[in-house]
């Protein structure tokens, strides 16, 4: 095996995942080898309807070492699946996919979009916490990653009215510490990185406020070692003069930072999970169910992470 395996969890069943994993396949060679962990009976419905030429290869999750496999084939592991159990189908495959990373086959796992509501039932915040508990790496971060301009939100899934009671200086500094390990070791470069405000233009009303308490002090703690700086207000941060002097934005909740950036780039970026023994990576876009079936998805973000993974 010349290079290590990408694994793909399909996720989902019903999702637009097969379509735009079928489009990026189409458009693109990878030299990686695919192995996709999912239904056959799924998959196979989907190669009819994306007129798919190749075969399906069958693998064997316990004999892949030393395997010699390629992209000439659909490479997949079966995974049982129920239309009345997704969600038992969804754990299966990441059980799966969890066991070949930790026997050393690869060190690369791309999953598709997943109901976070309907798997994790509120265990975790979202399935970045999910797979890093499997792993048991407590500290991590959800990188929304475009060459141009990352962010990462110190909080992930979680209702806003929560966020000012999570929000506290071992996170900021943990996160920032991740991003900053990481751009060092992938991209041989020190990022500028942007620390954003909790409250409008930085300021409250409120007795504690979080700026002052909170963030400032991670910051001032934070430049002894790294290009940090701030609290920059949410609402200027992103402005083109602003946002060109910083390779990352960190925000204090999800949509502070991600609205802007999608907004920005649209599908040209990808959710990379910093802090796992591996990389994993997913396309940054959710199951869109409405969309099943219209040929309208846009593989723009598998297609730049199978990338990623590809020539790292």
């Amino acid at each position: 095996m010349n290079s290590k395996p990408i694994l793909i969890v399909a996720g989902e069943p019903k999702s637009v995942f097969f379509e735009i994993l079928f489009k990026s396949i189409k458009r693109k060679n990878f030299k990686s080898p695919l192995i996709i962990i999912c239904s056959k009976k799924l998959i196979n419905i989907h190669i009819i309807k994306n007129k798919i030429t190749k075969k399906i290869l069958c693998l064997n999750s316990s004999s892949l070492k030393n395997k010699k496999l390629n992209n000439k084939f659909i490479n997949i592991i079966d995974i049982d699946y129920s239309i009345k159990d997704p969600e038992s189908y969804i754990k299966k495959s990441f059980d799966v996919a969890f066991k070949i990373i930790k026997r050393g086959i690869t060190s690369k796992l791309i999953n598709g979009p997943i109901s976070k509501k309907k798997f994790l039932k509120g265990k975790f915040p979202g399935i970045t916490e999910y797979v890093a508990n499997a792993f048991k790496s407590k500290k991590n971060a959800m990188l929304i990653y475009n060459k141009s301009l990352s962010v990462c939100p110190i909080t992930t899934h979680i209702p806003l009215k929560k966020v000012s009671n999570i929000i506290n200086k071992r996170d900021i500094i943990d996160k920032v510490t991740l991003i900053n390990n990481f751009y060092k070791k992938t991209f041989r470069l020190t990022p500028k990185i942007a620390i954003v405000g909790m409250n409008p233009h930085c300021e409250s009303f409120d007795d504690f406020n979080e700026d002052e308490m909170i963030i400032k002090p991670s910051i001032i703690n934070l430049k002894k070692e790294f290009n940090v700086s701030g609290p920059y207000p949410g609402d200027t941060i992103f402005l083109k003069d602003n946002r060109k002097r910083f390779d990352v934005i960190v925000g204090m909740y999800h949509d502070q930072v991600l609205g802007p950036l999608k907004t920005l780039f649209e599908y040209d970026a990808i959710n990379i999970t910093l802090g796992l023994p591996f990389i994993r990576i997913t396309p940054d876009h959710g199951p869109n169910e409405k969309m099943v079936g219209m040929n309208l998805s846009n593989p723009k973000s598998l297609i730049n992470a199978i990338s990623f993974l590809d020539n790292n």
